[in-house]
């Protein structure tokens, strides 16, 4: 009967450590939450819509850094000035 009780809980344990980080993750209140990204000075936001998820992501870059996407690893990033989204 232990035996048994003691196979279960590591099943459990296994199906939570294989379990996506995304879905544990905590989600923004609000899109306003997500939009609250303000731009110093020098720098602008960057607003992508990903193609496939359909979310959008922003960011902060420097305002001479281009705004890269590769939306189909749906991944964003700040650009370089000399290879721009190399």
């Amino acid at each position: 009967m232990i035996r048994t009780a003691l196979l279960a809980l590591s099943l459990a344990a296994g199906a939570l450590a294989l379990a996506p980080a995304g879905s544990l993750a905590q989600q923004p209140a609000s899109k306003k939450a997500a939009a609250a990204v303000k731009a110093g000075k020098g720098e602008k936001v960057c607003r992508i819509k990903m193609k496939y998820s359909g979310e959008t992501k922003t960011f902060v870059c420097k305002k001479e850094e281009p705004c890269c996407a590769w939306h189909e690893i749906n991944y964003v990033k700040c650009g370089s000035t000399v290879t721009g989204c190399l």
